[in-house]
């Protein structure tokens, strides 16, 4: 279950269920069933529902009356007049024996476990007034909160805060998640996220066609690339790294290593010859050849055999370095470009989009960080349009016409066509330095093996991430590419579960 559906998307997946012959009721009878269900799991007798006047609070409802009839002790606070609630919320507040009260602050103070069950994820306007004050008592209340859906005050599609919103210990949502519940700070506020079937068929996928996903094995795994007992060193592909100067030089090599360990045949740093002799003493799997300048590495990439080559760690920013990012771009290697190749370009990004769009649909991958996000595509960062992390991601992928890697705790991959992958795996220690160097040679490692760009990034993201919460705190960049073996013999266990196929 990778897909996420926007607030929208939800919506039709809502109405194509009822208009298939299930009754908009039951879906709600489902939802406040998974709803009381999950606060079951939790000590406690005393049951605070604080309930919005729409479907959210239908759900609230539901989930109020079945708690009472397990037996808790159960206060529904309703934010409005229960008068006023419309279609199946209505229904499920008139199955609702027990008093209704106006929702006030102070009346969660006794209460054991909180329901959140003002809005649900498809709030679009800032939240005020007794619902702000109410998110306020949901917070300071010394209980165990559970979500409805979404935690009160998050936008469903965007992870946006909109003014103020709950922070929930445990989120239930139904069908399909959201983006809001992996983009931050949705995230933060969502707590552990449990996804109930309440009955809507699979088939409305079909229908929907979302183009936004969890980034999981399941959205790649059939495309990652198996060693074959028939393969040779040349078939598992050649990766070339840029190396920056004497003094810079690390970065390309973390990068080297990463997609040396990603499964890339051979690997070729790409030196300086000032940088030469360290970078030739601190390699042994590792080639190294002397290019300086884009002629140079023209030369080196006009090898057939050359399959995917990273320019930007530790290069430095200037018009060599551009040079040379144009030379790799007319090459028929795929290109990883990271750091100091997205920099530079920050005053002519029409020339690097020119560069990517003249590929003809080869493989360009572009993995910033949020400060090079914003040099490069500082029209995208600065638009009022623009409200999320993914929306962002995409309209720079659509501009530049490559694979965009936005990075972060919340890693977004995007493809010109409008795909895109949210990772939530990745680990607070994860922010150190050079670790983006390593992701950036491991996207080359799958790029060399002939892996297609989105699933090569999103893939590498999910290792990257997988890497670094196994190892735990403490973690170095250096420290990555070694904890692949391991996550390769599972992933390729799991591959030749699926498809017969032996690694």
């Amino acid at each position: 279950m990778i897909e996420l559906l926007t607030n929208a998307e939800m919506a039709e997946a809502d109405r194509l269920a009822i208009a298939g012959g299930i009754a908009g009721i039951d879906l709600m009878e489902n939802a406040g069933r998974a709803v009381a269900d999950c606060v079951a799991a939790f000590a406690g007798s005393r049951v605070a529902v604080v309930a919005g006047p729409g479907n959210n609070g239908g759900d609230g409802f539901v989930a109020a009356r079945l708690l009472a009839e397990r037996g808790y002790g159960v206060r529904l606070h309703l934010l409005g007049e229960a008068a006023r609630m419309q279609g199946d919320a209505a229904i499920a507040a008139s199955r609702w024996s027990g008093a209704v009260e106006v929702a006030r602050p102070e009346a969660l103070a006794d209460a054991d476990i909180v329901v959140d069950a003002l809005f649900g994820a498809g709030l679009d306007r800032p939240v005020e007034g007794p619902a702000r004050a109410m998110i306020a008592a949901i917070n300071q209340a010394r209980a165990h909160v559970v979500a409805v859906d979404l935690p009160s005050g998050i936008n469903g599609t965007s992870g946006a805060v909109m003014g103020a919103a709950v922070e929930a210990d445990e989120t239930v949502t139904f069908f399909r998640r959201k983006p809001g519940h992996l983009l931050l700070p949705g995230r933060l506020h969502c707590g552990r996220v449990h996804m109930a079937d309440i009955g809507i068929p699979a088939t409305v996928l079909d229908r929907i066609r979302p183009l936004t996903f969890a980034n999981a094995p399941a959205l790649w795994r059939r495309l990652f690339p198996l060693p074959r007992a028939e393969g040779h060193k040349y078939t598992r592909g050649h990766a070339v790294i840029g190396s920056g100067g004497i003094a810079a030089t690390g970065a390309g090599r973390l990068a080297a290593r990463g997609a040396l360990r990603a499964g890339a045949g051979l690997v070729t740093i790409a030196s300086p010859r000032e940088a030469l002799a360290v970078n030739a003493a601190a390699n042994l799997a590792v080639m190294v050849r002397p290019v300086d300048g884009a002629q140079e590495l023209a030369g080196l990439l006009a090898d057939k055999r050359v399959t995917s080559v990273v320019l930007g760690p530790g290069a430095g920013v200037g018009r060599a370095l551009c040079d040379m990012v144009l030379a790799a771009l007319a090459s028929t290697a795929a290109v990883v470009l990271d750091a100091d190749a997205l920099t530079g370009f920050a005053d002519a990004p029409a020339a690097l989009a020119s560069g990517i769009k003249k590929r003809a649909g080869r493989a360009t991958v572009l993995t910033p960080h949020e400060g090079e996000f914003g040099r490069l595509f500082s029209k995208i960062s600065s638009s009022s349009n623009v409200h999320s992390k993914l929306e962002k991601a995409r309209l720079a992928a659509s501009e530049s016409g490559a694979i965009v890697v936005l990075k972060g705790a919340d890693s977004v991959v995007a493809a010109p066509d409008g795909r895109s992958a949210i990772a939530d795996n990745a680990p607070p220690w994860l922010a150190t330095a050079g670790s983006g160097d390593v992701l950036a040679g491991m996207i080359a490692g799958l790029l060399a093996q002939g892996m297609p760009g989105f699933e090569a990034a999103a893939a590498t993201v999910w290792l990257h991430g997988e890497a670094a919460r196994q190892f735990g705190p403490g973690l170095i960049a250096e420290d990555i590419p070694d904890l692949l073996p391991g996550l390769y013999r599972g992933l390729f266990a799991e591959i030749e579960a699926e498809t017969g196929s032996e690694a």
